[in-house]
């Protein structure tokens, strides 16, 4: 069997002011043109190293193309969308005719002229191949699952877990379904469902761990193929945000329907369990003081690189300085220029340095203070989801009066404490641990914390979705009061 395999994937945040575009991709991102994929497990890899895998031991022929990742930002810039695009359908014009196809894409890509890039993607994959080859997809849940990407596939499914823990083996589903339909195994039927409402579905805690085994449990029913829960991506002005339920049946068409309503209904009723407690600043702060013993951890969840922030705001370190929060550490701050200062003075330095609030309003002010240089890193790697290396570049790592700041020259999320511990910081002897992500900590941090706080702040990724100037999203929608409202 021939097999063909891509990725084009970002996450894009229409409120931040970050710009995506090519270097976000080439230099910034992973990009690795057609048949040049490194012989370990990336990021977004999961179809392809499943195919590798596959491949090897059923003898299939793959072509591998392009492989093209950008961290979360604002709208692609079109050109770059479109020469991506283009790359990758060259990719596969080179190698038809092919029996398969089984791309990565992240499902919430927004490019300039193009609100739904997956859905553009999948169609022009289509026509290419024509309606024989099966087309499968890996998504992220944090997508908008529209009409036209599910037109345009056999098979669709998005990873379970939250943090995303399973892309890998989410991927060796994708392709065992899709070899599956290409011997005439099974012919999948599939039916989507708007719950009316948008929710990050956390599945490390209540409720999301039951959920994640009962939508395990329906995939074990008689006929059922698979079945995703697409979160959506709420800081995305689209017409197709929100979570949504796509169900796939072998040749029942009805069955797909009544469970995607009945699962779609579920959700609704569960919508406010979802939502943990949100602390402001202070109350997260004095929570954690309170906490009898070890090491505390909040999610600064609104300037998470993760989703579109640009990692740079000061609202969290100003009240930690202001208020003398001593034996606590926060990370990552994106700020090259102060990363640079930092290793021209050297380790040991004393210097005045501007930290962050460099980006736009959603950064806050900069935080002006005297910093001594207590760790230096060059290409400083860390784990990302799944285990894969990620490479964070040249990082320092400085005390503002017994406030530590981790400083990065590439702009992302906290997903490991070894992206503290390899510049030497020893978590276990801090009190507080303040990292810049939504969710993606809470897998690798847990082991060390004795408590996790998600705390509510100002930023471009804010938990109050009413005070956002939405446009083009589908109201009303849970729990989005009308746009822009305060």
């Amino acid at each position: 069997m021939r097999v063909f395999s891509a990725v084009l994937a970002t996450e894009t945040n229409t409120f931040s002011p970050i710009p995506t575009d090519l270097a976000a991709f080439v230099e910034k991102g992973e990009y690795y043109p057609a048949g040049k994929h490194p012989d370990h497990m990336t990021l977004c890899s999961g179809p392809l190293w499943a195919l590798r895998e596959r491949g090897r031991r059923e003898g299939w022929t793959l072509f591998e193309g392009v492989t093209a990742f950008a961290q979360p930002g604002g709208r692609t810039i079109r050109h770059v969308y479109e020469k991506l695009r283009d790359e990758l359908l060259d990719d596969l014009r080179a190698a038809m005719p092919v029996d398969m196809v089984c791309l990565l894409l992240h499902g919430a890509m927004v490019a300039e002229g193009y609100d739904d890039c997956e859905g553009d993607i999948l169609a022009r994959v289509r026509a290419l191949v024509g309606p024989e080859t099966v087309v499968g997809v890996e998504l992220d849940p944090h997508c908008h699952m529209t009409s036209a990407m599910i037109e345009n596939v056999d098979v669709l499914l998005t990873f379970k877990e939250y943090p995303h823990t399973d892309i890998y083996e989410c991927a060796v589903e994708l392709v065992d379904l899709c070899a599956r339909i290409a011997k005439g195994e099974i012919k999948p039927t599939p039916a989507l469902a708007d719950t009316g409402m948008v929710s990050l579905i956390r599945t490390t805690t209540e409720p999301g761990l039951s959920l994640t085994k009962h939508v395990r449990a329906l995939e074990k029913q008689d006929k059922v193929l698979s079945v995703s829960i697409a979160q959506g991506f709420p800081w995305a002005d689209v017409p197709d945000m929100g979570t949504r339920v796509v169900v796939y049946t072998d040749n029942d068409p009805d069955a797909a329907r009544n469970l995607a309503r009945d699962l779609a209904g579920k959700l609704y009723s569960m919508r406010e369990s979802f939502v943990p407690p949100m602390p402001d600043i202070d109350e997260a702060l004095d929570l954690a003081l309170a906490t009898p013993g070890g090491t505390v951890v909040i999610a600064d969840v609104a300037d998470n690189a993760g989703g579109g922030a640009a990692s740079d705001s000061t609202f969290f370190l100003r009240r930690m300085v202001d208020r003398r929060t001593g034996n606590a550490v926060i990370g990552p701050v994106w700020d090259p220029v102060a990363v640079q200062f930092a290793f021209a003075a050297g380790h040991g330095a004393v210097l005045p340095l501007r930290i962050g609030g460099k980006v736009g309003p959603g950064s806050g002010n900069p935080v002006d203070a005297t910093c001594r240089v207590i760790g230096l890193k060059r290409n400083l790697m860390t784990s990302s989801l799944g285990g894969t290396p990620y490479q964070m570049g040249d990082c320092a790592l400085v005390d503002c009066g017994g406030v530590e700041v981790l400083l990065t020259m590439v702009r992302a999320q906290a997903i490991h404490p070894d992206l503290f511990t390899n510049i030497g910081c020893d978590l276990a002897k801090k009190r507080i641990v303040v990292v810049k992500s939504t969710q993606h900590f809470r897998d690798a941090f847990e082991p060390i914390a004795s408590a996790v706080i998600y705390a509510a702040a100002e930023g471009t990724v804010t938990t109050d979705l009413s005070t956002l100037p939405y446009t083009c999203i589908q109201l009303p929608k849970w729990p989005i009061r009308t746009a822009g409202s305060a």
